[in-house]
């Protein structure tokens, strides 16, 4: 089954980047993989809503995909400071990042709020990268599986199948902290979520699992060569197209 996962590297840039800035990173990022000719893995940038136009211009061409951070689960309406997964699309968008552990926190979205989001995405034509992830109380306290089960149960829309959904695996307290699991706990996350994927849609073991929580180059060969981890979330890594770059080569 591995094999007929195409590994996706995406960059979660967070609210980040002024325009002159984010289009010299993502120039970066697309020169280096024009110069890789990469076929057998996608690139995956995704810049603040005010960017997502300009970078899907400066892209263009290379291979590089431009995805939203986050939509709201309504086509147009009273959503002051919002936007719509249609409106992602008409940017340059071709995915979406919904239920980021940063969402769920600040601005505290529920699994029903992902999922809503996510059917959202797959209205607009979006592919949704749903994010689930424990909390270091949750870890410490032996529940990391349950939360994880629940978490995707929740959020992740009936009707799902490989072509249509993303997950990815951040825990809490590896993000932006420099700390990350153990590779044979990464491994022992992803296979747990596989499990469970299986008893919600028919292809589950075709469906990608990226890993995100302080990925870098120089840890992500043995992260990506954990066991059911067909790619990376990259927070910071995404932010220097070298350091990016170098995490994609690793996949």
């Amino acid at each position: 089954m591995a094999r007929m996962r195409r590994p996706l590297i995406a960059g979660n840039w967070k609210m980040n980047g002024l325009r002159a800035d984010a289009l010299a990173l993502a120039t970066g990022v697309a020169e280096g993989v024009k110069r890789a000719g990469w076929i057998d893995r996608e690139v995956l940038v995704c810049p603040p809503a005010t960017l997502v136009m300009a970078v899907s211009e400066a892209v263009k061409g290379s291979g590089v995909l431009v995805g939203g951070q986050n939509c709201h689960a309504s086509v147009s309406g009273a959503h002051t400071g919002d936007i719509s997964a249609e409106m992602l699309r008409d940017a340059g968008a071709s995915h979406v990042i919904v239920g980021h552990s940063e969402r769920r926190t600040d601005c505290g979205e529920t699994d029903a709020v992902v999922r809503g989001k996510a059917e959202a995405a797959w209205r607009a034509g979006l592919l949704p990268i749903v994010c689930i992830g424990e909390t270091l109380a949750e870890r410490e306290s032996g529940r990391t599986l349950t939360v994880l089960e629940t978490q995707l149960k929740g959020s992740v829309p009936v009707g799902a199948t490989a072509a249509k959904l993303v997950v990815a695996y951040e825990p809490v307290w590896a993000i932006g902290t420099g700390k990350t699991p153990s590779v044979a706990e990464v491994a022992a996350a992803h296979a747990h979520i596989r499990r469970v994927l299986t008893g919600l849609l028919p292809d589950a073991g075709v469906v990608r699992l990226l890993y995100g929580g302080s990925v870098k180059g120089s840890n992500a060969g043995e992260l990506l060569a954990a066991g059911d981890v067909d790619g990376a979330l990259v927070g910071g890594g995404s932010l220097k197209a070298e350091e990016f770059l170098a995490i994609a080569k690793a996949a």
